[in-house]
């Protein structure tokens, strides 16, 4: 378990913490918050084949526009498909 949490500490501080600088308890919530949502719903995983960790409850369309979807001022992205 030491090697897993030591993975998710350098994670969150590499791809989040890092670009901001926290000035309460509330601001870091805030920021751990988010990460966890793009974490868990957006960011695909290379150690399970590039899937997400918490998959949609749709498969996303095969063909359609690409869109981005930005948080916390666009220092996390995520890409999917929509359909027009």
């Amino acid at each position: 378990m030491n090697a897993h949490a030591e993975r998710w500490v350098r994670s969150i501080t590499h791809e989040c913490l890092n670009h901001f600088i926290c000035f309460s308890d509330e601001h870091l919530d805030h920021l751990v918050e988010e990460y966890l949502e793009h974490y868990h719903y957006e960011r695909p995983h290379q150690g399970i084949g590039n899937r997400l960790i918490i998959p949609r409850s749709h498969p996303p369309p095969k063909h359609g526009k690409v869109a981005c979807r930005t948080r916390l001022g666009s220092v996390l992205k995520s890409y999917t498909r929509i359909t027009a």
